[in-house]
């Protein structure tokens, strides 16, 4: 049987999220063993009494054959943790979702992507603001990021593709659910010029509690966060959060201070989020204004057997040049010409005095509750 139906069929059992698939991949070896394991076992492996009952269940009524046909069928691709076209950004992130579901396509270039993100409820100068940045980032090649609801984020999406450009929903829904059902011919653009992404089974109806986790795969899957328009309670704050923890970038616009709906942007700057008053400085923060010359060194000229040696010696630790001539065995001359080369593909990025660190996780291709 195909490995991804076991993938999807732990899915399917609500409280099995990464922690517990770690644990179950760690105590069988794959997820088909652990499929197939009776109760003793899987309690052993540390599943706890009543969600093994709860999982022998649900096993007894899931056809995973027929579960992963049906789900195909609709023209949903399906990335685990073990598949190469998981996004190597969401794997970086604590307890990245086990599978991910994809309607339309991810591609190389949303490497390079920002998120942008705010209330709901908003004035026309967010608005405004939200259009205009998603236009400005789509002209530079860079994939907007955002959760489909109604406001700030659907003027994010609606700006990127009228620009032509690519962006990435992520729904507290399964991709298969239009929500909100005003969305339908906005989510059809989507999936023609980016991607939905859930990590909720296709099917999965919007519900309350699924909104705030999703918001760790808005931030997970960009290099920035930008914050249009918030107030103190808005669900944009928690992204904000999930981007800070996990090491990201996070931006704000700032707002008339009298404004509810800007108390939470604000309050963001106060805290030390970086504030958006210029869209070049995003770039310039990100390293992203060569965007589109990196991505044409890349296709241009390709990965050769020195780069490959040192692009598996090289990770996101910075490492001297003498280190990295002694891991490879290699002589200075040609470790000092290929690191030329790799800075100008966007591989590496020099970040002290002949000391390099991997960027792969900013502008690499993708190899992988």
């Amino acid at each position: 049987m195909d490995a991804k139906a076991y993938w999807i069929g732990f899915n399917k059992v609500r409280g099995i999220g990464y922690v517990r698939t770690k644990k179950l991949i760690e105590f069988f070896g794959d997820l088909g063993s652990a499929w197939e394991a009776n109760e003793t076992n899987l309690v052993e492996a540390g599943l706890g009494v009543k969600l093994v009952r709860e999982f022998l269940d649900a096993r007894r009524s899931i056809n995973l054959e027929q579960e992963l046909e049906q789900i195909l069928s609709k023209g949903i691709q399906i990335f685990s943790l073990e598949d190469r076209g998981y996004p190597q950004k969401l794997l970086t992130i604590e307890q990245p979702p086990p599978v991910i579901y994809v309607k339309g396509n991810l591609t190389e270039s949303d490497d390079c992507s920002v998120a942008i993100v705010g209330t709901r409820n908003t004035t026309a100068y967010g608005r405004q603001v939200a259009q205009d940045l998603a236009h400005f980032l789509a002209r530079h090649g860079i994939t907007v990021v955002s959760g489909l609801a109604r406001g700030i984020d659907s003027v994010a999406h609606t700006a990127a593709v009228s620009e032509g450009g690519r962006t990435i929903a992520v729904l507290g829904c399964g991709v298969d659910v239009v929500y909100p059902p005003e969305h339908r011919q906005l989510s059809e653009r989507i999936i023609h010029q980016g991607a939905l992404i859930s990590d909720y089974y296709p099917g999965t109806p919007p519900d309350g509690i699924n909104f705030p986790p999703r918001n760790r795969i808005i931030s997970g899957l960009s290099l920035a966060t930008v914050i249009v328009e918030a107030g103190e309670r808005s669900g944009a704050l928690i992204t904000a959060e999930f981007a800070a923890s996990q090491g990201r970038e996070v931006f704000a616009v700032p707002g008339p201070i009298y404004a509810p709906h800007c108390k939470g942007t604000n309050r963001l700057i106060r805290d030390g989020a970086m504030p958006l008053t210029d869209f070049d400085e995003l770039l310039e923060a990100l390293n992203l204004s060569q965007v589109e010359e990196y991505r044409y060194a890349k296709k241009i000229l390709q990965k050769d057997e020195i780069e490959e040696l040192l692009s598996g010696v090289i990770k996101n630790e910075p490492l001297h040049i003498d280190e990295i001539k002694n891991s490879t065995g290699l002589s200075m001359e040609k470790v000092s010409a290929a690191l030329v080369m790799m800075e100008l593909k966007g591989m590496v990025r020099k970040v002290g005095n002949l000391t390099y660190i991997s960027v792969s996780d900013e502008m690499s291709e993708y190899e992988v509750k």
